[in-house]
């Protein structure tokens, strides 16, 4: 079992930055492929980052160039820094775990219970 609890969301003006941390417990971490997804109002959750535990990245088209996803082994944590956010951006971002990168952008084995991240006009 791996246990996922985030932190860092909160209400930011269109054009400002937030960083997420997601800790990780319960399993080695450093072996896990870790992944973000939001999930807006009325809107099915959406992948948006994953990194692989080599520190491949792969990210949605959406947020390519604004976020980024990083990863520290020895706190066990991953990040995900939000950069020149829009509107549209706001949502409930969950962290996310499985066993390869394929599958942590996908159907992740383990996720977080959310944070909220609202973007201001």
């Amino acid at each position: 079992q791996v246990q996922l609890v985030e932190s860092g969301g909160g209400l930011v003006q269109a054009g400002g930055s937030l960083r997420l941390s997601c800790v990780g417990s319960g399993r080695s971490f450093s072996s896990l492929a870790m992944g973000w997804f939001r999930q807006a109002p009325g809107q099915e959750r959406e992948f948006v980052t994953a990194i692989a535990w080599t520190g491949v990245t792969n990210y949605a088209d959406s947020v390519k160039g604004r976020f980024i996803i990083s990863r520290d082994n020895a706190k066990n944590t991953v990040y995900l820094q939000m950069n020149s956010l829009k509107p549209e951006d706001t949502a409930v971002y969950y962290c996310a775990a499985a066993t390869a990168i394929k599958k942590a952008a996908s159907h992740p084995d383990y996720w977080g219970q959310g944070t909220q991240v609202t973007v201001s006009s």
